[in-house]
């Protein structure tokens, strides 16, 4: 395990952290609270030993404030022992109250701070399963599960937060709408799978061109998405001055480039067609600003597909 030890004692700090060291755990030694929640914040632990009596911030303050840190999911699954020579009912309440989670003496004999030690690395062990899972888990709920980009719910989310800050801070902000020219033709003639196919094979375009732009430096935050049926978007945050139809043309031009066939589409393979827009500076309603990059893939629809139509 990764072990934080929270005491004010050099000389028992180097005691217990050859200890554990000697367990074969990783011991990372905060001399203070403050130090010891500024480390929390920048490593993850499996495990907390925590001192009560420390000058300033004593452990029961430090633990309050690390279990109340916002946006650190980690505190919840961290268990936190205090560690003292006082082991009163008072101070065991006082811990439990504070976050703690057991309670052992600083003179525990050398087989009992083993076995603690034995348990929570079951416990560390657990919660890394634990987390892993829920990392798939929410993997799952945020990507298309035929194409891999993000699905229309992640794209919302997050275009929430890049349009607030553009809004916030006087930013640009471009927008790709984009449909597979006669898709449903292209279903019909070659079958649903190869349909699928399709699909998966212009989405992982799409991302290529997505990675491009933000590898070439001219869009940040570039990125992706499924927005339904046959139809993509790639949201370019502080899009440039004509970042939106550069992006636009190299999206035309990366999907034909696939050269898959499609007999039932006037340029005889798979093509897209591409409405693009940037509003400078976001104002108003992201909503409004897809319906207007909305409108103009209608346009370059309307105008014979296989282009893209930008304001």
């Amino acid at each position: 395990m990764k072990i934080l030890l929270v005491d004010d004692s050099r000389a028992i700090a180097m005691i217990t952290t050859a200890r554990l060291e000697s367990f074969g755990h990783e011991v990372r030694h905060a001399i203070n609270g403050p130090t010891a929640i500024e480390l929390f914040q920048k490593e993850s632990f499996d495990l907390i030993l925590m001192d009560i009596e420390m000058p300033g911030m004593n452990g029961f303050e430090t633990t309050t404030r690390i279990r109340s840190l916002e946006g650190h999911e980690q505190w919840a699954w961290t268990p936190i022992i205090f560690v003292t020579a006082t082991d009163s009912d008072d101070n065991l309440v006082t811990a439990i109250e504070a976050g703690g989670d057991d309670f052992i003496s600083k003179g525990v004999a050398e087989s009992v701070l083993q076995a603690k030690m034995k348990a929570m690395s079951r416990i560390a062990t657990l919660r890394s399963r634990l987390a892993q899972a829920n990392n798939r888990l929410q993997d799952q709920a945020n990507h298309d599960g035929l194409t891999g980009l993000y699905n229309r719910r992640a794209m919302d989310m997050r275009v929430d937060l890049l349009w607030e800050s553009a809004v916030q801070n006087g930013y640009s902000f471009g927008l790709l709408m984009i449909d597979v020219d006669h898709f449903k033709k292209y279903n019909d003639h070659y079958g649903h799978l190869a349909g699928d196919d399709c699909l998966c094979k212009v989405a992982a375009r799409l991302e290529e061109v997505a990675e491009q732009i933000n590898a070439e430096g001219w869009a940040r935050g570039v990125f992706a998405a499924r927005y339904g049926g046959e139809e993509f978007a790639i949201v370019i945050p502080e899009a440039g001055v004509d970042g939106h139809q550069r992006a636009g043309k190299l999206v035309v031009d990366a999907v034909a480039a696939l050269n898959l066939p499609h007999e039932k589409n006037e340029a005889g393979r798979v093509t897209v067609s591409v409405g693009a827009i940037r509003v400078m500076p976001a104002v108003g309603w992201v909503k409004e600003t897809f319906r207007m990059a909305d409108d103009l893939l209608y346009e370059a629809k309307s105008g014979g597909r296989n282009r893209c139509v930008a304001n």
